[in-house]
């Protein structure tokens, strides 16, 4: 290995946190609302999904996996974790790391697409964390990693997976929706279509097709659709499977927003219902991660392009 893996010796999983009991659940939804024009009553029936599963997000726990997972398969760095909305806090995190003496940290984001919430944001927030703790080691994001061949890969067999559970069904990919003005500024829709386009070619599939989910803005703002529910509405299809591939793990927006809307809107059509599984921690996402890892560890980051993610395209 060349001279330049001895600038890591640290490696920080930044994610967006979740609550972990009924009472973090209202200051989490503020905490990720904040600045946004987004009214409370939405709010408050978000909040709802998670008082379902007792308030508690399977995020949190889902990081500790993938850590574990990373752990275990050989990373070879000690692994740091914090979150954008919830404990543990990102400058906590940055500041255990400062005390540790951590010299110099890769992170790398729980978003495999490029945009400004899934990207960019991640990368102020990792450095508005590092301006809050003084003497805080340099930190450098890894790029979003859409293409791996190990997300591609993992893919390819989650949607294997269900479609055993669901043979020959229809296959829709979705991910969470974003406004039109962030995607035009992202190259967040066309990572999706490429990505879902490389699974399909392996499996035989023909052209993806691709809605979306979880829209959280006002009703005048254009986001990026098809709905996922409104897909199911309007569809002929008599078997599904729903494959998840903007998220890379079963948090509150898989179990809710698929697992419960969308099944049950596909129970009240008649249709055969599947949700494929996510890349979690799957060995060939972890080891594609710790092949993510080492390729910079060796060879540096390849920064994203410049100029897109912008953060003037936030909602």
């Amino acid at each position: 290995m060349s001279a330049f893996t001895s600038r890591y010796d640290a490696l920080l999983l930044v994610s967006f946190g979740g609550p972990e009991k009924r009472e973090d659940v209202i200051p989490f939804l503020e905490n990720v609302l904040r600045g946004r024009n987004v009214p409370r009553e939405r709010m408050l029936a978000v909040a709802e999904h998670y008082y379902r599963f007792g308030g508690r997000s399977p995020i949190n726990d889902q990081c500790r996996a993938l850590i574990a997972a990373l752990e275990q398969a050989g990373v070879g760095l000690p692994v740091y974790w914090g979150n954008r909305n919830w404990n543990p806090q990102l400058v906590d995190t940055v500041r255990t790391m400062r005390g540790d003496g951590v010299r110099s940290a890769l992170a790398i984001a729980t978003s495999a697409f490029g945009s400004y919430s899934g990207c960019r944001q991640y990368r102020e927030d990792i450095e508005a964390a590092r301006g809050a703790v003084p003497g805080a080691p340099p930190i450098e994001k890894l790029p979003p990693f859409w293409n791996h061949p190990g997300f591609i890969e993992t893919m390819i067999d989650r949607v294997r997976e269900a479609l055993v559970k669901n043979p020959g069904a229809d296959v829709v990919y979705t991910a969470h929706s974003i406004p039109l003005s962030m995607a035009q500024s992202s190259p967040y829709e066309a990572q999706l279509r490429d990505a879902a386009r490389q699974v399909n070619r392996q499996l035989g599939l023909g052209e993806p097709v691709l809605a979306f989910q979880s829209r959280s803005g006002p009703p005048s703002q254009p986001w990026l659709g098809p709905d996922i529910g409104d897909y199911i509405r309007r569809t002929e299809a008599k078997r599904l499977v729903v494959v998840p591939i903007g998220f890379l793990s079963d948090h509150m927006e898989v179990i809710y927003d698929l697992d419960v809307e969308a099944a049950t809107l596909a129970r009240e059509r008649g249709i055969e219902f599947v949700r494929a599984g996510t890349a979690g921690t799957h060995p060939r996402f972890v080891s594609g991660l710790i092949e993510i890892v080492r390729d910079a560890m060796s060879n540096g980051i390849v920064c994203c392009a410049g100029g897109c993610c912008q953060r003037a395209a936030r909602p």
